[in-house]
Formats: C-alpha cells, structure tokens, sequence
C-alpha cells in the first residue's frame, strides 16, 4: 500500500515538474523591428516590420495608429503554428492622417502557455511625424546661360531640412550644397554629347519624408561644334605602349587588341572612377579665382574632340576627348589649377600617373600623363603650387599634360574656368550675393 502512494506521489511530482517545464519553457516576448523605427515619414515611406519569437512561436500582431487621441487600425494578423518569423510591410496610404507627431503602436503575442495561457506579449511604440507637404524651392539665381559643354550655377532656397537635393537633367543628377547662409549652391553641367531638346535642367527636392517637388529656371543656351580628328596609329606607338598595359589587360594579345581594350573598355572604368571620386567632394567651394593652366604651352588636343582611330588605312577606333592636351617643355612643372585637396594620386588607365583635385561642389580637376608626383592624397594645394612634372604615361604619345575640369563627374569645358569674365559672371557673382 505505501508502495502504491509512494508511487502516485512521484507520478504527481514528476507531473508537476512537466508542467512547470512546460508552463515556464517560453517565457520570452516576440522581438518586435520597425523600420524606420523614427523619423518623418509619407504615407509613399515604406514601413516594414520584422518579427521574431524562437520559442512557441508567434500567434498574432496588432498594429494601431495613435493621433491626436484616435486610433487607426492599420493591421491586424494571425500566424499558424510554429511560425517562427514574420516581415509585414505597412501602407499609410489608406488612412486619412494629419500633418504632424503620431506613434505606431505594435501588440505580438505568441503561441505560448505562460501568463495562464494568454503567451506572451510585446507592446512598443515608435514616434514619428507625418508629413505629406512637399518641399517649397525658391529659386534666387535669375541668369543661368551655359554653352554645350559648360558650366552653370544655381542657387535656391528651401523652407525643409531634405534628403536629397540638387539639379536633374534627364539621367543625370547634380547634388546641391547648403552654405553656411543656409542657401543653397549648385553646380552642373551642359554635356557635350547631350540633344538641345534633352537639356531641361530642374532644381529637386526630396525631404526627409521622400515626398519630392521640382522648380524650373531660367536659362539660355548657346550651341556648340566640336572637332572631328583623325589619328593614324603606327606599329611603333602601339608597340611602345603595349608593355605598359600588358598586366592591366585580360588575356592580353597583340598591340593593336591591348590599345582597342584600353581604349574602350578600360577608358569606361576610368570615367566611372571620375563619377566615384565626385562624391568625395566638399560641401563650399575651395577655389579661389581663375584657374592657372599650364605656362608656355601649346593646345594639342582640345575638349571634347571626337577622335577616329586609323590603323593602315582603315578605322578601328573612336573616343572623345575629355580635356585639354597642352605641350611645354619635357617634365614640365604642373601647377595646381586652383585651391583644393587632393583626391587621387596614382595610376589610372589612360590617364597614366595623374592627379585629381576637389574645389568644393562638386568641381574636380584632372592632371594626367605626368611623370613625378610631389604631393600626396589628402594634401590641401594653392593654386600655382606645383603637383608634380609632364610625362607621357598612360596611352600618351608623347611627352604633355592632359587636363580636364569635371562637374560631379561630367566632363565640362576648361576654357571657362580659365576665363576670369566668365567665372565672375557666371559662377563667383552668384556665391557672393547670397552668402
């Protein structure tokens, strides 16, 4: 008999143990990730949320808008047995919300026996504004006249903190710079190789809630012509520069087929690294004045000079040249163009050994083909101040300097930014009225 009980009372004990494992073996609250989990949001944001529960499971989720003492229900969802995980993204476009603060407020719960059955449960809540207005831009530059393959500048006026901002032209996007008088400085580009009817420059706005608003300007334009240029290869080029390409080349062959690589796909890779480098750039502008060219030097090759490649007679090739060629004496001395910091200093496909230096806004200058560097990455230049020596690295066939002038990585024409009338009407005016 005592046996029988001694028996029954393990069994109950074991029993209670069990239960107690059981009641007690999920304990946790699911894990609950709003993102964005704060911030200004649109009914266009995205909202997604990530829950997880690795123990029971999760069992359902209720999510509530809270504003101005209402509440909005905005989900409301169950999940089958041993669901593990679970991503919702939430739509704000069907609720009528007010401009300003409200709370996302999220409730999980999951499959497990604690709390008498009732699981575990998760409540958060996440603050936000709600903002539908679209940013307001007003623009204050009134001239803008570019010619095909120049420069422009315009400056405007925004009443929100933004995300985003800028000049978009078709495909291309010029970002824009807050100064420190809380305007706004843009510069951007009339590409050489863009359609009259393509070139419509819009002034954008995203803020930080994505809605977005553009602002035309006023502009005129002037048409330009560029040369066309042939140039015969000969066997004693191609071979001269065949070893310098030869480990930079798959599977490299015959001169000719090492200079059609680097001519065309390797000049692609180097004109991406230009668009990279821009978003380097500084916020103000560094330069100071005119920029210093070359002294003594003869033009070579001009801007944006579209150039046919001939080998024995037949054309092979063609590129557009993207700077200036100017021709001084061997290992010439290469002054800095203007103010700035040095970006790159290394060796870059057809530009061989060159430099690139930041001016602030996006405004970037390229010195290519020299031989000697005599600054580094990093160091802060004056204009005039000497980067290094000529040379005829890269695909160079003789001894000059290659410079170009980009705006956030289009090519645009150095003659302006050599020009002093047209900086100080065009670009320095602007900067100064509205600082």
């Amino acid at each position: 008999m005592k046996s029988i009980k001694k028996l029954l009372l393990l069994l109950i004990l074991f029993g209670l143990i069990a239960a107690t494992v059981f009641y007690f073996r999920d304990t946790a609250s699911p894990l609950v990730t709003l993102t964005p989990g704060t911030g200004t949001i649109s009914h266009k944001t995205p909202l997604f949320l990530e829950l997880n529960d690795q123990g029971m499971g999760l069992k359902q989720v209720q999510v509530t808008i809270l504003q101005e003492g209402n509440r909005l229900l905005l989900a409301n969802q169950t999940f089958p047995a041993q669901t593990k995980n679970a991503r919702l993204e939430l739509n704000l476009s069907s609720l009528k919300l007010k401009q300003g603060g409200l709370q996302i407020e999220i409730i999980a719960g999951d499959q497990a026996v604690y709390h008498l059955g009732k699981g575990n449960l998760s409540q958060q809540l996440f603050p936000f504004t709600y903002d539908t207005r679209p940013p307001i831009i007003s623009v204050l530059s009134k001239a803008h006249n570019l010619t095909k393959g120049g420069s422009g500048l315009v400056t405007y006026r925004l009443n929100e903190d933004v995300e985003k901002t800028g000049v978009q032209i078709g495909n291309l996007f010029f970002p824009g710079f807050q100064q420190e008088s809380e305007i706004y400085a843009c510069l951007f580009a009339y590409p050489f190789d863009m359609k009259d009817a393509d070139f419509v420059p819009r002034v954008v706005a995203h803020d930080l809630a994505g809605n977005e608003r553009q602002a035309g300007i006023y502009y005129h334009t002037n048409n330009k012509k560029f040369r066309q240029r042939k140039i015969n290869l000969s066997n004693n080029f191609l071979q001269q520069k065949a070893p310098e390409f030869e480990s930079l080349v798959p599977e490299a062959g015959e001169p000719l087929e090492i200079f059609l690589y680097v001519n065309g796909e390797m000049r692609r890779q180097n004109r991406a690294k230009m668009v990279e480098l821009a978003k380097q750039t500084t916020s103000t502008p560094l330069w100071q004045g005119s920029f210093t060219r070359l002294p003594r030097s003869s033009e070579l090759g001009l801007f944006a000079d579209y150039r046919s490649y001939y080998y024995e007679g037949k054309k092979i090739d063609e590129s557009v040249h993207f700077g200036f060629d100017l021709a001084s004496v061997a290992q010439a001395e290469i002054p800095a163009g203007n103010d700035g910091e040095v970006l790159w200093a290394d060796y870059l496909g057809i530009y061989g050994l060159c430099i690139v230096i930041d001016h602030g806004l996006g405004l970037q200058t390229l010195y290519a083909h020299m031989s000697q560097f005599d600054v580094q990455v990093g160091d802060m230049v004056v204009r005039g101040q000497t980067l290094g020596r000529t040379g005829a690295t890269g695909l160079a066939g003789g001894d000059h300097l290659h410079f170009g002038v980009f705006v956030s990585g289009v090519a645009v024409q150095p003659l302006e930014w050599w020009d002093k009338s047209w900086l100080k009407n065009n670009i320095d005016s602007k900067l100064t009225v509205n600082h």
